[in-house]
């Protein structure tokens, strides 16, 4: 297996050690996504940029100039984020012949920065709206831990999740409106950030919707993403210090994220609060009324995502283009088309409200646990034939993790365990209030100790 597989920190010990050279580091990362199996994985490697960004680490670390922990690291990039000279297609056709970015997305150039080597473009749910991650133009990446049958990676960020699990680079960029960070994280096994809305420059990156789009790795452990969210602030080092449990306060929130839970889940994620229990972590349970007020809000007015996806794609729909594009994402973005200018104010207005209410109903300090999904990865087979089963299965894997983006939290999915006869990941979440995020990640770095043990 060589190097791959391998975490950040481990891969970093040996390039900063002078024990592996990053040119033979990228030319096997890039070997590997060359022969893998599954070729829906990656959209677009990029071979010619790899090479000469891994060159230029490699005469850093060889004359004792390295600009830290992330210096000659490959990192994949979901089809969302601008790459100079290579058109962003967010896993559509009709983008392919856009005309090639001029430069780089800021989240790019400020990875660059820290030295990583960017070696390819992930698949993704097209223009990012789905949280399974079936993509019908570049193939669908299959789940990794599936050993039944092809599973679905989660999305909109799904070859990002898989690149990661699969063992072909220790972190890929993905993005997050509804979930897709931590949803294909917890599918796949692995460790999926989700920063508070903001937290990164948002430069260069193709939007869903505006309100609700954030940014964040997907990787093999929390610490792993401390590094790199500190990187893509522009930060040489990371503020983030490792918390204590003892007597930190978790909670639980009652409402909704349990309802339709698959046994093997639950039993899971009890058994991840046992662990964090035993390391002193006080945990309480509450009831929160406005999550069933949020889907309430959806049902009447429909949903913020809808309409700002709708606005933005609103010509692209009813051009000549619109019968290229997936009819499933087709159907979903036209139902914004029945949102009202009131409508999409009142929401706005509703999710202040509600974001002020949410920070008066927990003290301070206090992080939200739950599980990440109510469910483990489905079968592909029974998605893509029927498109009732395909719009219920993808409702149910945004439903937990769509209340975070609505009410601007930050959250990191940590694997917690797997279930049923196919031994399939479940993902525990803790999430924290907005801008929160360094409190967040200092209690994830601990907990992902326990709970991972």
């Amino acid at each position: 297996m060589g190097n791959l597989g391998k975490s950040i920190a481990q891969l970093s010990v040996l390039l900063q050690t002078g024990a592996l050279d990053p040119r033979a580091l990228a030319e096997e990362t890039l070997d590997a996504i060359r022969s893998h199996a599954d070729q829906s994985i990656f959209i677009r490697p990029t071979p010619e940029r790899a090479m000469a960004e891994a060159e230029i680490s490699a005469k850093r670390l060889a004359e004792g100039r390295s600009i830290g922990v992330l210096d000659g690291i490959p990192v994949a990039w979901k089809d969302l984020f601008d790459m100079q000279g290579m058109a962003t297609t967010a896993g559509s056709k009709v983008l392919a012949k856009s005309r090639p970015a001029t430069a780089d997305a800021a989240a790019v150039a400020a990875l660059k920065q820290a030295g990583m080597i960017a070696v390819g473009r992930t698949n993704m749910s097209e223009f990012a709206f789905s949280g399974i991650g079936i993509n019908p133009h570049y193939g669908t990446p299959k789940n990794p831990a599936a050993t039944d049958a092809p599973r679905v990676p989660g999305g909109s960020s799904s070859g990002s999740g898989v690149a990661v699990a699969a063992g072909l680079v220790p972190v890929a960029i993905g993005t997050d409106t509804g979930g897709s960070i931590r949803i294909p994280a917890a599918f796949n096994g692995i460790v999926g950030y989700k920063a508070t809305r903001g937290r990164y420059g948002m430069g260069g990156v193709f939007p869903l919707a505006k309100s609700l789009d954030s940014l964040g790795p997907l990787c093999r452990t929390v610490q792993d993403a401390v590094w790199v969210d500190a990187a893509m602030r522009g930060c040489t080092r990371s503020e983030v210090v490792r918390g204590g449990l003892e007597g930190q306060s978790l909670v639980v929130p009652e409402t909704v994220f349990f309802d339709g839970i698959e046994d093997g889940v639950a039993t899971a994620f009890e058994a991840a609060l046992e662990k964090l229990t035993n390391a002193g972590v006080r945990i309480r349970r509450q009831a929160f009324p406005i999550f069933s007020q949020l889907f309430e809000l959806i049902a009447e007015k429909g949903a913020l995502v809808t309409a700002e996806a709708y606005a933005f794609h609103h010509e692209r729909l009813h051009g000549e283009n619109a019968r290229n594009i997936d009819p499933r994402v087709v159907s979903r973005i036209l139902a914004g088309q029945k949102i009202t200018v009131p409508d999409y104010v009142h929401i706005l207005q509703t999710r202040e409200r509600m974001i002020a209410e949410m920070a008066r109903s927990v003290a301070p300090g206090e992080i939200l646990v739950s599980p990440t999904l109510p469910h483990v990865a489905p079968k592909i087979e029974g998605l893509l034939a029927d498109d009732a089963s395909f719009f219920a299965a993808n409702a149910k894997a945004l439903r937990n993790t769509q209340i975070g983006n609505f009410l601007d939290w930050c959250g990191v999915s940590i694997p917690c365990g797997t279930t049923g006869a196919a031994g399939m990941p479940v993902g525990c979440l803790l999430s924290g209030l907005p801008h929160t995020d360094d409190h967040l990640l200092a209690v994830a770095l601990a907990a992902e100790e326990a709970i991972r043990n």
